[in-house]
């Protein structure tokens, strides 16, 4: 069986998509935002059915957020940019999802075979 779909979700930048008071408790919104992406894993993206699997990147005030069952929290020693591209990178040629708005992030992703969609993708707020 192929492996399920691999979605890399950029943290601080769908959190910093909708100004909701996130800059208060970084950690608190990425928390919310890692609770809302289960419910993506059986059920799947618009156009992306499930399973799949999600990884969250976390950076700054964010590090330290769990892991829960179905969502995988990897927290970037340095920039969570660097950490994606790494992810994708690390795929091996398998189908990966970058849920990002940063153009730089898009760019460098997409050199390397994956897939790009916005916030919105995952934001149900």
């Amino acid at each position: 069986m192929d492996a399920p779909l691999l979605v890399i979700v950029d943290a601080a930048n769908v959190v910093g998509s909708v100004p909701d008071g996130w800059w208060r408790d970084r950690r608190g919104a990425t928390e919310r935002l890692r609770d809302r992406l289960v419910a993506y894993v059986e059920g799947g993206l618009p156009g992306r059915a499930g399973p799949l699997e999600l990884v969250l990147v976390v950076e700054g005030a964010a590090r330290g957020v769990a892991s829960v069952p179905g969502v995988r929290v990897v927290s970037a020693p340095g920039s969570g940019d660097d950490r994606m591209v790494e992810l994708v990178a690390e795929g091996g040629g398998r189908d990966v999802l970058v849920v990002t708005a940063d153009r730089e992030l898009r760019r460098r992703v997409l050199e390397l075979g994956a897939e790009v969609t916005g916030p919105r993708t995952v934001r149900s707020d």
